[in-house]
């Protein structure tokens, strides 16, 4: 474990697009060999928005990442947060509460205020606006959205105490997981259903991405799906019966256009619809 956290605390900025790209690259061919949806569309089209999106995200985060660095070496200096409050305990096991923790903070909390919060709501709405849910759509976020959560993340640095090895870890943890869990493929149900106990797997993630409430209002999880089981936010819906994108904004032409996307959350607030039963 030492190595790994001392890899991920010098980790170059090649690997990491290393990661992303690979990532990509392995799960755009594994849509096509076990697609979930045999979408109608040609795939680099409507990829490239989303990609448009991951490289304002990646500007975003590389241009902040010094913040992090001071931060999460302030907070290891100080013993200040939470894994460091805590008694003398294994390295691994000091690395699973520094992941799990800021997996929590920085990614479950804050994708639960986003929907929760009609302004966040309509910024994080482009991500949600996908018609066709696949890998691609992992890093689909406004340029305001990425801020938003790099502004929890550090929180999370703050608060859990994290020294940027596990940082520079969750994070591409977190890009991986993202990923696999967008990817429009189809996976044993026996087999999804037994990962979506302990990590988000690609159906249980789908379901968020369901157009109407309550199942969007659902599993905000990351990389662990063990907050959604928690506080009660985890829901299943047959994966059958999925239809991506948001019933109030519907416009695929707009929902398909980087000019459309960026304006999107300046639009007047349209509250969703609600429904008895789906499927």
């Amino acid at each position: 474990m030492e190595v790994v956290l001392n890899y991920f605390e010098n980790i170059p900025s090649l690997h990491r697009s290393l990661i992303l790209i690979s990532g990509i690259t392995f799960f755009w061919l594994l849509e096509g060999a076990l697609p979930l949806f045999n979408f109608k569309y040609k795939k680099w089209r409507h990829a490239l928005p989303n990609f448009f999106f991951t490289l304002t995200t990646i500007i975003i985060n590389f241009a902040l990442a010094f913040v992090l660095l001071k931060s999460s070496d302030w907070v290891l200096e100080n013993k200040f947060g939470i894994i460091n409050w805590l008694p003398e305990i294994p390295l691994w096991l000091y690395v699973v509460i520094g992941l799990l923790l800021l997996d929590f903070i920085g990614a479950y909390l804050a994708h639960y205020v986003e929907h929760k919060v009609k302004p966040l709501w309509m910024i994080h709405l482009v991500h949600h606006t996908d018609h066709e849910v696949d890998t691609t759509t992992a890093n689909r976020h406004h340029p305001l959205e990425s801020l938003i959560r790099f502004t929890f993340t550090l929180i999370g640095v703050f608060i859990v105490g994290t020294p940027i090895g596990i940082v520079m870890l969750y994070q591409s943890l977190s890009l991986v997981a993202t990923q696999f869990s967008h990817a429009n493929i189809r996976l044993p149900k026996k087999v999804d259903d037994a990962l979506s106990w302990v990590i988000v797997s690609p159906d249980m993630h789908k379901v968020h991405h369901h157009y109407r409430l309550p199942y969007t209002d659902s599993n905000y999880g990351n990389i662990f799906s063990i907050w959604d089981h928690i506080f009660g936010t985890f829901m299943k819906l047959d994966r059958e019966a999925i239809v991506y994108g948001v019933d109030t904004f519907p416009d695929r032409s707009e929902n398909g256009s980087v000019t459309g996307l960026l304006k999107q959350p300046f639009h007047k607030y349209r509250k969703p619809t609600t429904m008895q039963s789906d499927g």
